[in-house]
């Protein structure tokens, strides 16, 4: 199931970036299209395999210019840890790319831009080590994911530093929105702050 999207999200047209000579990476737009799948390719031999896991260029074709500032990494250790759902707002608003090292998780990007047509809407996508898929969430989205192996790793660029004062949560399990998370309330692990974060109705116009 890796790489599958969520329920009612599906991967729309392939963006056509492809790397030529030995890089390997399409760029594959969501139901939401500023939400970008970021497909790899691993050159293997009897040694193991090498994969581009990032190109500017390739990104830029694609229509992703974002300058990321700063790398984070979060281990999770228990299976049906949720962490999110999260963002920034202006003017530290952070897009994120995000790709996990070890395990595997659902990640969740919701769109929360005031005026959009899919505001309110979410895409889910399954990532893992095995392939080595990224997600890329552009400005104007919560990003939350759940772990559905123990001892998850994930990494994580964003072109915005953490900042305190600008950090702001959705809730994860918001009705509203309706993301089928693979772990009951009862059962999910979450932060203090993570449960007490308001629903989309009580959150105001962020962007």
């Amino acid at each position: 199931m890796s790489g599958t999207p969520g329920v009612g999200m599906h991967p729309g047209p392939a963006a056509g970036i492809r790397g030529e000579g030995r890089v390997g990476m399409d760029v594959i737009d969501t139901e939401i299209p500023d939400v970008k799948r970021i497909k790899l390719k691993r050159f293997g031999d009897s040694r193991g395999w090498f994969s581009e896991t990032f190109r500017a260029d390739t990104m830029a074709r694609a229509g992703i210019t974002t300058p990321f500032v700063q790398d984070n990494q979060s281990f999770s250790a228990p299976q049906g840890t949720i962490r999110g759902l999260h963002f920034q707002i202006a003017p530290q608003a952070q897009a994120k790319l995000i790709r996990v090292l070890q395990g595997a998780i659902l990640d969740v990007a919701v769109d929360i831009r005031s005026g959009s047509p899919t505001f309110g809407k979410y895409v889910a996508v399954t990532l893992d080590a095995e392939n080595g898929e990224q997600l890329y969430i552009p400005h104007g989205f919560a990003h939350g994911f759940c772990t559905l192996t123990p001892d998850v790793m994930v990494a994580y660029k964003v072109d915005a530093y953490y900042s305190p004062e600008h950090d702001r949560a959705l809730a994860w399990d918001d009705p509203e929105i309706g993301i089928p998370w693979p772990v009951s309330g009862e059962a999910a692990i979450l932060s203090d702050k993570d449960r007490r974060a308001p629903k989309l109705a009580a959150l105001g116009q962020v962007f």
